[in-house]
Order: structure tokens, then sequence, then C-alpha cells
């Protein structure tokens, strides 16, 4: 009846008796401003303090991520404490909040967050952007593993003082992946011959230079070239990439990596070497919201609903499980390569709900069974055209 306007919050009166947890579940994306506590909630524990039912606790705690207000109502139940003593038990509850993971310290301030995704392979990005990237505490760490496993796969232990490997790095940005490369070596006690760092990006190419003059020597090639039109000079044993974006394929890996595979020998391996995108049904009016106001004047009022968004998702739900929509194999071995793709889903929801759009996801296997999996990963939100009742 409001139009899911931004100037309507929610007050949300917490009962004795909590709804099941797909209720409670479904306000997690609502715009939840303050909740209201009662005095009659409250428990007695052993040394005659007022506290909470587990229940309550774990429920408050998932709205504590949501910044919202508690406002305590009713009379004084535990005189002999005082009322600051219900004040005291729910700032505790604030406190003692676990400990966030490496991944939402590392994203904090960016939750439902508007982004559009990026291009590099059409723009040159900024050097700002690619150190934010470098900062990702677990995906460069996965890529070296992956290193590691290939280079040992490639050299046995009685061929490590003989035989030698050549790695190509496309895409290589401003070197994190040069470094895991190098990294990976050393813990393999392995010999990579020749790292070629392929990069098209002029700005990058010169960190890239400067790199190898004062740490990496003659090991490295930094080759300043769009690795769609660059000649190799020598096919690589294994070849590394970070081109899938926030959807798997939004950057365009797989027709970038079908085109360089021709670097590749045919028993040469490719990291990643899989990759699957996922979708999942989503309702919030935080982000529905933010995409309203994301006007352009010179575009019709649809089109910013028809846009892909890479967004940290929080405030929000997931109405029923991601399902996969699209999977990529490297090196391709078809005959005829085709990157073509459709499919069509359909998803079981079990509470009534608004479908706000939908929520996209990747897991990619680097190597064997060293993976980057969709919670490590950012969230690309495909807005839907529509806006409706479930």
């Amino acid at each position: 009846m409001c139009d899911s306007s931004k100037r309507v919050s929610v007050a949300l009166e917490l009962s004795e008796d909590l709804p099941p947890y797909p209720v409670l579940q479904r306000w997690l994306a609502e715009p939840i401003k303050a909740v209201v506590v009662s005095t009659g909630l409250f428990l007695t524990n052993k040394k005659g303090y007022p506290v909470l039912s587990r229940s309550h606790q774990g429920f408050l705690r998932s709205l504590f991520k949501l910044d919202v207000q508690l406002i305590l109502t009713g009379a004084d139940r535990h005189p002999e404490k005082g009322v600051h003593s219900y004040q005291q038990y729910l700032d505790h509850l604030w406190q003692t909040q676990p400990t966030p993971d490496t991944v939402t310290q590392f994203a904090k301030g960016y939750e439902d967050y508007l982004q559009c995704p990026l291009q590099p392979l059409m723009d040159n990005l900024e050097s700002q952007t690619y150190e934010i990237f470098e900062k990702d505490p677990i995906k460069y760490s996965q890529y070296q593993k992956a290193i590691y496993y290939a280079l040992l796969d490639k050299i046995k232990p009685e061929e490590k003082e003989t035989k030698s490997v050549v790695l190509m790095v496309v895409g290589a940005g401003r070197g994190p992946l040069v470094r895991a490369s190098l990294a990976a070596a050393k813990q393999a006690d392995r010999i990579i011959s020749k790292v070629y760092a392929v990069e098209k990006n002029p700005n990058a190419v010169v960190t890239l230079e400067n790199l190898k003059e004062e740490l990496w020597g003659d090991k490295v090639d930094v080759v300043s070239c769009d690795m769609r039109h660059w000649e190799a000079p020598i096919r690589a044993d294994i070849l590394v990439s970070e081109l899938l974006g926030s959807f798997g394929d939004n950057e365009l890996s797989p027709e970038c990596l079908d085109g360089a595979q021709r670097f590749l020998k045919d028993d040469g391996i490719s990291i990643p070497c899989e990759y699957t995108s996922y979708l999942a049904p989503l309702q919030s009016s935080k982000l529905y919201n933010e995409v309203r106001a994301s006007k352009d004047r010179d575009k019709p009022a649809e089109s910013n609903f028809e846009m892909p968004y890479v967004v940290r998702l929080h405030n929000c739900q997931i109405l029923a499980p991601p399902q996969p929509v699209f999977k990529f194999h490297h090196p391709n071995k078809a005959e005829v390569i085709d990157n073509s793709r459709f499919k069509s889903l359909e998803y079981h929801v079990e509470n009534t709900a608004v479908l706000h759009g939908f929520a996209g996801y990747f897991d990619t296997m680097l190597y064997k069974d060293v993976y980057l999996s969709p919670c490590l990963q950012a969230h690309l939100i495909f807005q839907a055209h529509v806006y409706g009742h479930i």
C-alpha cells in the first residue's frame, strides 16, 4: 500500500512464543528500524538477573546485523536488581556477538551497496581497484594451493632436478597471481623456467615491469598485450587466470580462455578448470529501493531494473535454494566451441513473499579439490523486471 516507501520502516514487537524459523528469516528482508522488547519476556537466572530465552537471544543477534534500535517496555519485574539490569543484559548481548568471519570483515561497509560489474576487457581498471582486489583474504591463497598441486603433478619427485615448466598468467593485473605462482613453486620445490605475465592495461604493466626489475628478474616476462591478440613464443604447461567476475562468466572468462587455450600444451592444465553459476529468487525492499532510486536521465525508467549489480547481500531473504545455471570447462575440448547458453529454472517458494530479483553466485574448481565457493565471492544480483506477490 505504501509502495515500499523508504520513509516507512518497521518496529517489530517480540512475542513470548516466536514463530517458526522461516517466518523469522522473512523479517530479515524487511526494513526493520526498531525491536520492542517487553520486560515480560525475561526469565530469571540463578543469580536473580533477567535473561532472555535462547530463541529470543538468537533472533535478536540476527537483527543486530541490521543495526536495529532496541525499545524496552513494561514494568520492572526484577526490582531487587533494578531496571538497569535489563539494559545491561541487552548491552551484553550486543557486545558478545560472534566475531565476524574474515570475508565479512573484508566487506564491511559494502552491504547492500549497488555496484556495476567491472568490465576489465573493455575498460582499463584503476590502480585503486586492483589494490582492493589484492586484499582478498582467501582467493590468492587458494590459487597458490591449486598451482602447488598442479606443479606436483607436472613434475614428479624424481624429476624435480631436471624438469621445469612454463607457466602463463593471462590477465596478470598488478601481479598477485605471479606472486602466488612463484610462492607455489618454492613451496613445492619445483622449477618454473619462465612465467609469462600477460596484461593489456598499460597502467598495470608499469607495476609489473617494476616488480620484474626489483624482485622477479629474468624468471618473469611481462607481456603488454591483449591475450586475444598475443602470439606466444612457446606453449605453456600451466595457464592461470582470474577472469570470473562475480557470476562465473560476466567478465567473458569462457570466451577469453577458449581463445587463450591455444597457448596451452595438449596435456596442459588450466587454473581454473571448471566453474558453475547459480541463481536464487530473492526478496529485499532495501535493494528494490536502491535500484528504483538509481534513475538515469537518458534512459527509460525500467532500464535500471534490467541491469546486473554486484552486491554484498545483507538485508534480504533468499526465497528458495540456488539452482545451477551454466557450467564451463577449461581447456575446452569441444570440436566446435560455442558458449551460447539458455536455461529455464523453476523454484518452489514455500512462504508468501515478494520477488524483487535474483541473487547470482558461482563456484569454481581451480584444480582438483581446490575450490572457490559462492560464500567466498561477491554476489551478483539480477534485478527482475517483476514486482508482485509470489
